[in-house]
């Protein structure tokens, strides 16, 4: 496989590691998730979903964002409506992905439209996450009805 390849399918994995479904275990980021990031590095990763714009610079503080919500979701499912789009070189790839998603709390249901930009590092056990920008849409309630199965 090239790395446009390798990089694809990865961020496209990245993509569905974050869904939920009814019954699942507690979200744990760093299992759920922790292959696709460099816990080594300074990074920069952001997601204007977080209500508090925070900018992480670990893998392990952007996971302390994410899993407080995450726990308490009833579902999120994502499909990918774009992409990926890939750019590679020896050691540095960029990825940008478009996804919607239904995510699903006790209080609310919402869709979403998400475009994933995404920078990736070689390190010796493979390509892994070093900047990370999500920007999201909200769409009209119901817009992904028939979407998703559940």
């Amino acid at each position: 496989m090239t790395a446009e390849q390798v990089i694809a399918e990865l961020h496209e994995r990245w993509v569905f590691g974050w869904d939920r479904r009814a019954g699942d275990a507690p979200f744990d980021f760093r299992r759920v998730l922790g292959e696709f990031y460099d816990w080594e590095s300074d990074l920069r990763l952001y997601d204007d979903f977080d209500p508090e714009h925070r900018v992480a610079t670990t893998a392990a503080a952007y996971g302390a964002i994410w899993e407080p919500a995450f726990r308490e979701m009833v579902s999120a499912h994502h499909a990918v409506d774009d992409g990926p789009h890939v750019l590679a070189g020896d050691d540095l790839a960029a990825s940008t992905l478009r996804f919607v998603a239904r995510i699903v709390t006790p209080d609310a249901t919402s869709d979403i439209r998400t475009t994933t930009s995404l920078v990736w590092r070689r390190r010796p056990a493979g390509w892994r996450i070093v900047r990370e920008h999500n920007s999201t849409e909200v769409l009209p309630e119901g817009d992904l009805d028939g979407r998703f199965s559940d």
